[in-house]
This record gives C-alpha cells, sequence and structure tokens, in this order.
C-alpha cells in the first residue's frame, strides 16, 4: 500500500494518495453476422457490445465496426494481473473458438487498461499471468493514462 502523503498549499492540506485503476478486457470485432453466436460459444454474456455505425452520442460518428467485449469482473483497484487471470479463467477453455475466430477477418484481443494519478509508479505482472497472451497469440499491450 502507497504510503499518504500531504502537502500544504495556501494554508490547506491536500491529499496526494495517488490512485490506480486496472482492467483486462477481452475484445472480438471487425464484420460480426451474429453477435449471439459469440456469447453462446463462449458461455459469458458481454460487458459491451456495439454495431457498425452505432453512435455513443449525437456528437460520435459512429462505430467503425461490430465488437463483443468482455471486461474482467474485478474491482479496478485490485492489481492488474487479478484481472488479467481472471479473464484468463473465464476463456481458458475456448482458446480453439477464439482462435478459429481470428482465422476470419475478425480481431480478437486482450485490451489492458492502467490509469493512475501517479506519473512516477509503474506496473508488473507476474510471468504466470502472460499465458493468455501466447495462448490468444496476441501481443501484450498496455493503455496507460496518467490524469
Amino acid at each position: 500500500m502507497p504510503e499518504r502523503s500531504t502537502v500544504e498549499q495556501d494554508d490547506a492540506e491536500v491529499d496526494e494518495t495517488p490512485y490506480f485503476s486496472y482492467s483486462a478486457t477481452l475484445r472480438i470485432f471487425g464484420t460480426i453476422p451474429d453477435l449471439d453466436e459469440i456469447t453462446r460459444n463462449l458461455g459469458i454474456p458481454p460487458t459491451h457490445f456495439h454495431r457498425r455505425g452505432d453512435r455513443r452520442s449525437e456528437l460520435h460518428a459512429g462505430y467503425e465496426h461490430d465488437m463483443w467485449s468482455y471486461r474482467a469482473p474485478v474491482d479496478r483497484a485490485m492489481p492488474l494481473h487479478t484481472h488479467i487471470d481472471t479473464l484468463w479463467e473465464m476463456i481458458r477453455g475456448r482458446t480453439r473458438y477464439l482462435l478459429s475466430l481470428k482465422s476470419g477477418d475478425l480481431t480478437v484481443d486482450v485490451f489492458l487498461g492502467y490509469r493512475s494519478s501517479s506519473d512516477t509508479a509503474g506496473v508488473e505482472i507476474p510471468y504466470q499471468s502472460l499465458e493468455i497472451f501466447r495462448e490468444l497469440q496476441v501481443p501484450f499491450g498496455l493503455s496507460i493514462i496518467v490524469a
């Protein structure tokens, strides 16, 4: 657990405890004829899906492709490897199916998120947690946001 520190600023104490937020999401995108087929084959419902052209808002131009995604159901404050390991446990037995989707025109990947208020912190992933990337034949990529 990071040590708490405070700074005096204009006679008021400001809490500078950094926050950390993590996520791991299986994404399948491209032209998906039947989103329900993916749900049936994986045995888990998507946490998000959209169709090409759907819009998040009036200002949004619309999505470029269909997408089915599942975010590991882990508290965002838990370490990143916990998100990865939980996701892997959910889909481990479906590797052959996921690889078959990649042989078509679909993209399958694992999207990792790391958000923190600290610009000097880092993240460490145990080697055991990297199995999902090797088995799905996808690169390890990490979206990092410092705010």
